[in-house]
């Protein structure tokens, strides 16, 4: 509109500051198609041409400039708007404003927010942000360095995760490198930590800006071992083209230790429990190996109270999780949280201010133990797909019901698999890497005093929410996720995983990888094939058997009983892919009407 960019222009170093104001909120509270291209581009040009004589001979004062810059970054929300933004010169000037102003805060945020706008909406600005007539990436990691306000960190992070998105050469330079004598492993670990006392102290914008700040920090974890001489992780890392998690990098190591601090003390969320920003973090952790190196750290060293429960050979019945809906038959005690052992290492300026939160808040909290970083991460990642799955699949119920995907989309603008399956990857490369969580993952799942009188897969707990997952038809890729994760637990050894939880339940999961029968009992295992108090188990349905009826033959219901259990498992088999619908006995009797 005309009006506006004339008002605007009529404006001069005598105006009052009420009507540069009234302008430029003319401007801002303008209906998004009020500016054809050209006004909006030449309005622009104006302001910015403005703010470069900000002064007192000028018609904008530094006053004016945050309202001035929030004006040029509404303009630029319209891509022809923001085509203008990003030239270099255009996004030099932005970031000259962004250092000019840095006493401003509202208004480098401004300026930064419009560079922001510009890379999200012009791609081919990314290039041209990071190159080196602009050097913005360099300018934003030395203003990321000095920020503390997490609003700051947030458009900054915003920033650098569009610069890196493509995974050019840039993020070799921008690990490699120096900036301001650090390294930028040290500079968004501070960052980490300062965001999640912040966080915890419900400081506005925090999480936000730790969400982008693990974006960030993501793209370099996925494209720096690429780019890079990198150590192969699996017999599959070979080739030229390199997949996440097949290679890594030493000089990454030291992100490690502050993303697994956020990941143990992020607060709960509600009504989603595993929300933004804990689902960027597990994004992270999922791209780092427990390489020799990093086992300590991933793993932890037990302390004397809790060897008991972290060791994989004793007392499996100490280190199981006592579940708000386990079954009655099974006996398993509560673990307490583990406590940093004498050779844990030092605490961390994080450590011992949570600490200071703690004792300060210690009257407020049900338990100040929450607040100490836990060095038990299997522990907490089971609780939190405990949690998950309790949320979204309460009781027995099927996980293909439609109230399942209503809660989720009420609840989040997440699918269930984009929430859940990346937990469960986490946690299944745990048990894949190591005997240690391997076993007490399983002892969780499947402990040895499990009652077995009952069909496995319409328990209310862990297992029965994985038996029933197995079959579901709406969340593939989460059914394939919790199927890897049982094959981990279970040794990878199809027998094994046969006998913990009967043939039946797993019979489609194994079809797909290619074991088309019944796997026989394995010779290695120290799987018992009965219960603790002697009891067989039926190695189909992972049941005890029951005993033989004194009975010469079985009543007209009890057939009748029997034959809707043989339809249900045949029924469950065709879904799985274990057999055709063709070769299904049961649809055969159906339609031949026998």
């Amino acid at each position: 509109m005309t009006d506006i960019l004339n008002a605007y222009t009529a404006l001069s170093a005598s105006s009052s500051r009420s009507d540069v104001c009234d302008v430029l909120n003319s401007v801002i509270n303008a209906a998004p198609f009020t500016f054809d291209r050209s006004s909006r581009v030449e309005l622009i040009k104006v302001i910015l041409q403005d703010l470069k004589s900000c002064g007192t001979k000028g018609k904008l004062t530094s006053k004016d400039a945050a309202q001035a810059l929030l004006a040029v970054k509404t303009l630029g929300k319209d891509p022809s708007g923001s085509a203008y933004l990003a030239t270099d010169a255009n996004l030099s000037t932005l970031l000259n404003y962004a250092t000019t102003f840095k006493d401003e805060h509202d208004a480098c945020s401004e300026a930064l927010r419009c560079i922001a706008n510009a890379l999200l909406l012009i791609e081919d600005a990314r290039a041209t942000f990071i190159s080196k007539g602009v050097n913005g990436g360099e300018a934003c990691i030395t203003m990321l360095e000095k920020s503390s306000a997490p609003d700051q960190i947030f458009i900054l992070s915003r920033i650098l995760f569009l610069s890196t998105a493509a995974g050019t050469t840039y993020v070799e330079s921008v690990v490699e490198e120096k900036h301001h004598g650090r390294s930028i492993v040290d500079i968004i670990a501070s960052k980490l930590d300062l965001l999640t006392i912040s966080i915890r102290n419900g400081v506005p914008t925090a999480q936000e800006a730790m969400s982008d700040l693990l974006k960030f920090t993501f793209n370099l974890l996925l494209h720096y071992p690429k780019l890079v001489e990198s150590d192969p992780q699996s017999s599959s890392g070979s080739g030229e083209d390199k997949v996440m998690g097949d290679f890594w990098s030493a000089k990454l190591d030291g992100l490690l230790p502050p993303l697994l601090r956020v990941f143990s003390n992020l607060p709960a969320t509600s009504p989603c429990p595993i929300a933004a920003p804990l689902t960027h973090v597990i994004h992270s952790l999922i791209t780092i190996p427990v390489t020799p190196a990093l086992r300590p750290v991933w793993l932890g060293i037990p302390s004397a109270t809790s060897s008991s429960r972290n060791s994989a050979t004793s007392s499996p019945k100490a280190r199981t999780p006592q579940r708000a809906e386990s079954s009655p038959g099974s006996r398993s005690d509560s673990p307490t949280r583990a406590n940093p052992s004498p050779t844990s290492p030092k605490p961390t300026t994080l450590d011992r201010a949570l600490n200071i939160i703690s004792a300060g808040r210690r009257s407020l909290s049900r338990s100040p133990s929450n607040l100490v970083i836990s060095s038990d991460i299997v522990l907490r990642a089971y609780d939190l797909l405990d949690l998950g799955f309790s949320h979204y699949f309460p009781g027995n119920i099927d996980p293909d019901e439609p109230e399942v995907r209503a809660r989720c989309k009420a609840e989040s603008t997440d699918t269930l698999e984009d929430m859940l399956s990346p937990l469960v990857v986490l946690i299944t490369r745990l048990c894949f890497a190591d005997a240690i969580p391997r076993a007490r993952v399983r002892q969780w799942v499947i402990p040895d005093d499990l009652d077995r009188s009952s069909p496995l897969e319409q328990r209310s707990d862990m297992l029965g929410r994985c038996l029933r997952l197995l079959s579901s038809v709406h969340h593939a890729r989460l059914k394939d996720s919790v199927g890897e994760l049982l094959f981990a637990m279970a040794d990878s050894d199809a027998s094994v995983l046969s006998t913990l939880v009967g043939y039946g339940n797993v019979a489609g999961y194994l079809f797909h990888k290619g074991i088309l029968n019944a796997p026989p009992p394995s010779s290695t295992s120290n799987i018992n094939l009965t219960t603790p108090s002697g009891d067989s188990i039926n190695p189909i349905t992972g049941t005890t058997v029951q005993p033989k009826s004194d009975v010469p033959e079985m009543s007209e219901e009890e057939k009748e009983r029997e034959m809707e259990k043989l339809f249900v498992l045949f029924d469950r088999l065709e879904k799985t892919g274990a057999i055709a619908p063709e070769s299904n006995p049961m649809r055969k009797a159906i339609q031949g009407g026998g």
